[in-house]
């Protein structure tokens, strides 16, 4: 019975069951992707949408039609795509906000199949943001920067992140991802960062 099921969070703080075969949301993002009510931009080598759980004031996901399940899937013919989405997402960014801070970046193990690009903005100001597992997926090296992953790809012909050492990232103490302050509770961490100015120096 799903009553006994053990159950888990997976990033965006739904609840999924850990059986091992792929979960229905794991492929979530396949089926948003082509959401018109999320949709903000496309072309025909990719797909920008809105996230349905955002993480702060803007937080999109820039997504290749074509299909490539996850970083590991990469290969070095990819470098061109992976430009192109970085790219675009710079774009959104500035569509979105022109002096506020973001970061363009992919987790280092996602919950959701379908290569994605995080592109957010600093403020981390969403309700959706609920927990150390979400904070700590965007603020700490658990977050990898696009173009640390473009160089890595033309460097090795292929992306290789540890999911051992990934997955510890997430339990990390909650810190200020401005100054590192170490705070005790996600309000308490949320009521700080409003301290901070976002906006480009």
């Amino acid at each position: 019975m799903t009553s006994k099921r053990k159950l888990e969070e997976n990033l965006d703080g739904n609840k999924v069951s850990s059986k091992k075969s792929v979960p229905f949301w794991k492929t979530g993002l396949l089926s948003s992707m082509h959401d018109p009510e999320l949709q903000v931009y496309k072309d025909d080598k990719l797909i920008i949408i809105k996230d349905k759980y955002p993480k702060a004031k803007y937080h999109f996901l820039v997504m290749p039609k074509e299909n490539i399940p996850n970083l590991k899937s990469l290969k070095k013919e990819n470098i061109d795509l992976l430009k192109h989405m970085h790219e675009k997402g710079k774009e959104m960014a500035e569509k979105s906000d022109a002096d506020l801070k973001f970061r363009l970046g992919y987790h280092a193990v996602p919950s959701m199949s379908q290569l994605h690009l995080h592109v957010i903005s600093q403020d981390f100001d969403s309700p959706c943001l609920k927990n150390k597992k979400h904070w700590n997926s965007f603020t700490t090296e658990y977050f990898v920067d696009s173009e640390e992953i473009i160089k890595e790809l033309e460097k090795n012909g292929k992306v290789v992140k540890d999911v051992a050492s990934s997955q510890e990232l997430l339990k990390k103490d909650l810190r200020c991802h401005v100054c590192k302050k170490e705070m005790k509770t996600i309000p308490a961490l949320k009521t700080h960062i409003k301290e901070h100015s976002y906006k480009k120096s």
